[in-house]
């Protein structure tokens, strides 16, 4: 199966990248390129495709790698949506179930409003309890002056 995707090429510290038709099985480095399409340079910026080539190769079934999509995809040489190259974290995951859940929750309060039923209260009677009591005794017994 052919990919197209990036080769890095450049010294050290100063990246240059070609863009490339190779099998995917082979290295990326050092794997032999069936057809060099292009070059990306992450230094200065540029980029530089050969549309029809790229074309005609996906055409043929090269499946291009998720950053080479997205670069097609920036480029407008493709038309698609961006791939997510890597996989969400447990935070974000919880975080999406957790809006949704927030959101079903709205649906389902707007469309059925539950209606609590009016529950008879019970009169309260007080009984004094044993502390209560006790407080009741102290607070009738006169206070004593200390003696000397």
């Amino acid at each position: 199966m052919l990919t197209i995707r990036l080769t890095r090429k450049g010294k050290k510290n100063q990246p240059f990248f070609r863009v490339v038709v190779v099998d995917k099985k082979r290295s990326s480095k050092g794997g032999r390129a069936v057809e060099i399409l292009g070059y990306v340079d992450p230094l200065t910026k540029k980029k530089s495709f050969k549309k029809d080539r790229v074309l005609h190769w996906i055409k043929m079934g090269a499946q291009p790698s998720p950053t080479m999509h997205n670069l097609l995809v920036s480029e407008k040489i493709i038309e698609d949506k961006k791939i997510a190259k890597f996989k969400k974290t447990k935070k974000a995951k919880t975080a999406e179930l957790a809006k949704k859940a927030e959101e079903v929750r709205a649906q389902v309060a707007e469309s059925a409003p539950v209606e609590t039923p009016a529950v008879a209260e019970e009169p309260k009677v007080e009984t004094p309890s044993s502390d209560a009591k006790a407080m009741e005794d102290k607070e009738e017994k006169p206070v004593e002056a200390p003696k000397e």
